[in-house]
């Protein structure tokens, strides 16, 4: 598949982006600074494009052709300014303009209120996540609500706290929620198979330990 990545430098973006290489992809890197790239990136298979997400014009170019539009952003660290549904709403756009179909965003499952969350999930630990979270995670539900009403063939992934833990084996669950920690390896080796997955489309998939 021809994969576009956003957040590419982040850390989850960074694993999506090997892993998608170490599979055989052809990946196309969006991100402002390509110096955050680590030198472990293989460059075979990879088109690294230097452009602001928040300018459907300027990204345009990088998802045209694509397979599957991959989102990883995320809030940055001590920003007060919404990140992710401003993203959301310029991919699309962008998508739109170029005639590319398949979003997937990575999303959260903290803000999610779900039937299944047991006493100590839903009560008390998603609660207190809340109010610490209180801003990126209104940032992400805005993303949602852009990406559910896009009209593209689009996947919200829903992980729970992420580590930087070793890659084992991880559950999945359709519009629900699962699992109280997931490392960033298997949430994009979780990622890359939703995008690949035409039952995935119009649902959140829930993924966790």
């Amino acid at each position: 598949m021809r994969i576009t990545v956003f957040g590419a430098s982040g850390a989850s973006g960074q694993q999506l982006v090997e892993q998608a290489l170490a599979a055989g992809h052809r990946v196309t890197a969006v991100v402002r600074d390509p110096a955050k790239l680590p030198a472990r990136v293989p460059s075979g298979g990879l088109d690294v494009v230097r452009a602001d997400v928040m300018d459907p014009d300027a990204i345009a170019p990088a998802v045209a052709g694509s397979d599957v539009v991959i989102s990883a952003l995320g809030p940055r660290p001590k920003a007060t300014e919404p990140v992710c549904a401003p993203g959301a709403e310029s991919i699309v756009a962008a998508m739109r303009a170029s005639g590319a179909r398949r979003l997937v965003v990575i999303a959260a499952s903290g803000y999610i209120d779900d039937p299944a969350d047991g006493f100590l999930t839903g009560s008390i630990a998603k609660p207190i996540v809340r109010r610490l979270l209180r801003r990126p995670f209104a940032d992400m539900a805005h993303a949602d609500e852009i990406v559910s009403g896009s009209g593209l063939d689009w996947t919200i992934m829903r992980p729970p706290r992420l580590t930087n833990g070793k890659r084992k084996t991880y559950r999945t669950v359709v519009d629900r929620t699962v699992g109280s920690t997931l490392s960033r390896a298997d949430l994009a080796a979780a990622t890359l198979a939703a995008a690949g997955d035409p039952a995935t489309i119009g649902h959140a998939i829930g993924v966790g330990y």
